[in-house]
């Protein structure tokens, strides 16, 4: 493929980036030179900061094909993601959970479970596949807050798993400590799209709700959490399903990939009331750099959003475009005619481009402006750090783990001192963690005397 349509292709994807399911494997665009990049001077008084840190980014999307013993893998650099081994190592990134994301079926039955338990049980078997054979000399899997210590004391990346939406658990609670076994360390009980478990936040689009908050099933998962030592992650559900959470949990509770919704209206990021009731529980927000949830303009982006799709759908049918996510697309535009795909993307910039342009990408003191917000209602101990790379995430300046030092630089820019963004970056998590196991032992103990 000549590089210009390389370029063209990586444009048209990440132009509907927006739009891709989580887990979506979209190559990253180069960042733009503009003022998210720190200056020689900031990056010097960063990088011993950067270096002492424990930098753990909570949301880190996989591709289980990255991860085969034979061909290239998540130890290599490679081409078409934002993080493997190779820019963790480049860009000083420690540790990141993985995820273990399925996306569900419109129905909640027995067979779109199955179908679904299937999918989580191989990216398990990715990520141990990772740190247990492929490079356990370079990465370790840490399943408490102590043996994440360890690890990165050794020298190696830390990997955590996390699972985003609890459909694959099915109706039986019992797959909670099967994950849990498996080495999943937090779970969200619903991703885009209202589960067996709780409502999600996209109920906010049409004001259909299925549950009012929790299921009964999703009550009883959040005890069973609590009693294994699963952090509860709020990320994808409702708010009111977060506000019954909060009721309902004996442990601090997390959410791994969320903004401030002060600073960007969208049904993904915690308003005012949701982070203070965060902070009342103990628990932590780790902040999104998603372009989405970081810069959006809810009044405005809709329309121009809805226009641009119904645009790019309208092409795609017309040129015989079918696929319905980034790479399925790019391989079917590849295999049209020279000229025919030429007349596809020329129009395709003509919509992204002139018609329906986006806004300049955010950028990390965008990002850092959230930081900035959620320390000032909730205080520093309540704050982290997600990228949501490979999923959709990034911002101009954090594109990818290897430009993770640009965000400890805005940091150290905007006054923080280094015990301030060792807890961003790690520290509050980490507690959060320990908390968690410590709950959870109290639970056991207080069943093993009854």
């Amino acid at each position: 493929m000549s590089p210009t349509l390389r370029t063209s292709l990586a444009a048209a994807a990440l132009s509907l980036a927006a739009l891709a399911p989580a887990g979506a494997q979209v190559a990253a665009a180069p960042a733009a030179a503009t003022a998210a990049a720190p200056d020689a001077a900031l990056l010097a008084r960063a990088r011993p900061i950067h270096e002492r840190v424990m930098t753990l980014d909570t949301h880190v999307d996989i591709n289980p094909a990255n991860f085969r013993a034979e061909g290239p893998n998540y130890t290599q650099r490679l081409p078409r993601t934002q993080v493997d081994l190779a820019k963790m190592e480049e860009g000083g990134l420690d540790a990141a959970f993985l995820i273990v994301y399925v996306g569900q079926s419109p129905a909640l039955d027995d067979s779109g479970f199955a179908r679904a338990h299937e999918q989580a049980m191989e990216k398990f078997a990715a990520i141990r596949r990772l740190t247990d054979s492929l490079a356990p000399g370079r990465v370790g899997l840490a399943r408490t807050a102590a043996e994440a210590r360890r690890i990165h004391a050794s020298g190696r990346k830390v990997v955590f798993i996390g699972v985003e939406n609890g459909f694959p658990i099915g109706s039986d609670v019992s797959n909670v400590k099967k994950f849990y076994d498996l080495g999943g360390r937090y779970l969200s009980l619903a991703h885009n799209g209202h589960s067996q478990l709780s409502d999600s936040n996209t109920g906010e689009r049409d004001g259909v709700w299925l549950h009012g908050g929790l299921s009964p099933l999703g009550r009883q998962v959040i005890a069973e959490m609590n009693r294994l030592g699963m952090m509860i992650d709020v990320s994808h559900p409702s708010k009111q399903s977060m506000m019954q959470t909060l009721e309902l949990t004996r442990a601090p509770i997390i959410a791994s990939h969320s903004g401030a919704r002060a600073l960007c209206n969208h049904s993904r990021n915690l308003d005012d009331e949701q982070l203070r009731g965060l902070q009342r529980n103990g628990g932590v927000v780790q902040l999104v750099a998603f372009n989405s949830y970081v810069k959006c303009d809810p009044a405005r982006d809709t329309v121009r959003t809805r226009l641009r799709q119904d645009a790019i759908a309208e092409l795609r049918r017309e040129f015989g475009i079918t696929g319905s996510r980034g790479d399925s697309v790019r391989t079917q535009i590849e295999a049209l005619p020279e000229a025919r795909r030429n007349q596809y993307l020329a129009r395709q910039e003509d919509i992204t481009a002139r018609r329906y342009p986006a806004d300049p990408s955010a950028t990390v003191r965008d990002f850092a402006d959230h930081i900035d917000y959620v320390v000032k209602l909730i205080g520093i101990d309540h704050v982290g750090i997600s990228s949501d790379f490979d999923g959709g995430g990034g911002v101009d300046g954090w594109r990818s783990a290897a430009e993770t030092i640009n965000v400890t630089a805005e940091l150290v820019r905007r006054g923080y001192t280094e015990e301030q963004i060792a807890k961003i970056w790690s520290g509050n998590l980490l507690r959060v963690m320990e908390r968690v196991e410590q709950v959870a032992r109290e639970l056991q103990a207080a069943a093993a005397r009854d």
